[in-house]
């Protein structure tokens, strides 16, 4: 989560960046939507607690602090190229106010949890010359103008997907038969991330056995459970210091982490920010442009 920051500006762009060499596999979430194109590769993603087909030509998005771990198969012969746009949904969703039928298709993308979260079936033909006008026509832009040209590529994006609405594909797992185990712990941690851990009770209820279930579970989605059950406490802990009232002590044992310094400590690990210096973090400032923004993507 700490390789994310809209705070100063609210959106970031990443066009066709090779990430064969650099490519980091994690289970993350951070602040504003992001959205995944990949030109080429192929691999699975983690999101909602079921594990997604992902290829050259599809299209995933992610909502705000929405869990999610992205596996490329990577090797000889076997590259990960990806476009990434992550931005204020709300900046975005300011400059479609004129569009009433794209505004509400994205608020659709933006605040439905039922709304899937892959487009398949694209033309690639059409997205690529898209993302690769608006990348040189980004390059030249002037400081000043580089915020509204941004938001004008995200609107043209939106209106592309829009057309291709049909082409969306049901959020679901085709890899469902060798999956089942794996995606029955992640919706057993959904329901008692608040509560203390303990492997025991999670592999009785899946009916394996501790080893067995660790094991299961790193080899499908590639961590361990901790990981994931630290993600998945660390995102809750961020959503409540934007959306509540409660106090850090408060939030901190609300997501199953009493011991209050453990879980400081822990959070500013994992998202670079204390929890008092994250809740009194600014709102994205959507008047501010500058030049270079374009590339400064991390992950994934």
């Amino acid at each position: 989560m700490n390789y994310m920051n809209l705070n100063q500006y609210p959106v970031q762009l990443s066009f066709s960046r090779d990430r064969t060499d650099e490519f980091t596999d994690i289970f993350h979430a951070h602040q504003g939507m992001e959205l995944l194109y990949v030109h080429q590769g192929h691999g699975n993603i983690v999101v909602n607690q079921q594990i997604i087909e992902q290829a050259s030509g599809y299209l995933v998005f992610f909502r705000p602090f929405q869990l999610h771990r992205i596996h490329m198969e990577i090797g000889p012969g076997s590259p990960y190229i990806r476009s990434l746009f992550v931005f204020e949904p709300s900046v975005l969703d300011s400059f479609l106010a004129p569009f009433a039928s794209l505004q509400l298709f994205f608020r659709h993308m933006w605040k439905s949890p039922a709304c899937p979260q892959v487009f398949t079936g694209l033309p690639k033909e059409r997205v690529e010359w898209l993302m690769d006008d608006y990348r040189q026509r980004l390059a030249a832009v002037p400081p000043e103008e580089l915020l509204e040209e941004q938001m004008l590529f995200l609107v043209a994006l939106l209106q592309l997907l829009k057309s291709c609405e049909g082409s969306i594909m049901v959020t679901g797992s085709p890899l469902k038969t060798k999956s089942t185990a794996a995606e029955l712990v992640m919706e057993w941690i959904e329901e008692h991330y608040m509560e203390e851990f303990q492997l025991d009770r999670l592999a009785k209820a899946v009916h394996l056995s501790p080893n067995h279930v660790s094991a299961v579970f790193r080899q499908t989605i590639g961590a361990n459970i901790t990981e994931y059950l630290t993600a998945r406490r660390i995102r809750q802990a961020c959503w409540l210091l934007k959306t509540s009232d409660m106090s850090v002590q408060e939030i901190g044992r609300s997501v199953g982490l009493s011991n209050f310094s453990y879980f400081c400590q822990l959070f500013k690990k994992h998202v670079g920010l204390s929890p008092y210096r994250f809740k009194k973090s600014e709102a994205p400032q959507s008047t501010r442009a500058h030049a270079g923004i374009q590339e400064r993507l991390p992950l994934p």
